[in-house]
């Protein structure tokens, strides 16, 4: 598995060695001992799994101390926009987002460290995103950042008419208005 950086401190994407065959193919989605061995040191305790339909955005969420959390991303079936925000202010990529698109076919996985807020878009008709997470889920601890900040300027590759948003996600703040604590 390669772990390519991306300029941001502690965010990675992970690039699993396929072999394929006319069979199908086969590959290794994740190991401890390789994150070890690049000084990547995460106990994950929680999987997760949705599906969405084109146009469903869901974020940006993060969870606050003690139960931020880490996260590795996949896409099962179909395609994302994944699209983190740094929320750590004491980094110089403070309030920059990074964006990577994930699916099915390309393999790609993102390494979301804590201080992060994690959020998707769908761009095919339907998909399937599976993340591991190195905490569990803490209602108390829940926060998000609205997805169209205009400080952000995230361009989620689909037309605002078009985004499906819970209500949840429709009533995140800005980032100057955000309880942001790493």
């Amino acid at each position: 598995m390669e772990i390519v950086s991306t300029g941001f401190k502690d965010l990675f994407i992970l690039q699993p060695k396929v072999l394929g065959d006319e069979r199908g193919y086969f590959m290794e989605s994740f190991s401890r001992r390789t994150l070890l061995q690049a000084g990547i040191e995460l106990n994950f305790v929680q999987d997760n799994q949705s599906s969405s339909r084109k146009g469903v955005l869901r974020g940006l969420h993060y969870q606050v101390a003690p139960y931020a959390q880490s996260k590795l991303v996949r896409v099962l079936s179909g395609v994302i926009l994944d699209v983190v925000v740094d929320l750590r202010t004491k980094e110089k990529t403070f309030g920059k987002h990074f964006s990577v698109e994930l699916s099915a076919e390309n393999k790609k996985q993102v390494l979301v460290p804590k201080g992060f807020a994690h959020g998707f878009i769908t761009l095919s008709d339907h998909a399937e995103v599976f993340y591991k997470c190195d905490e569990y889920y803490h209602p108390d601890s829940d926060r998000g950042i609205l997805f169209s900040d205009p400080a952000l300027a995230i361009d989620w590759k689909v037309d605002a008419a078009d985004i499906i948003l819970s209500e949840k996600d429709k009533k995140h703040p800005l980032l100057t208005e955000a309880n942001v604590e790493f």
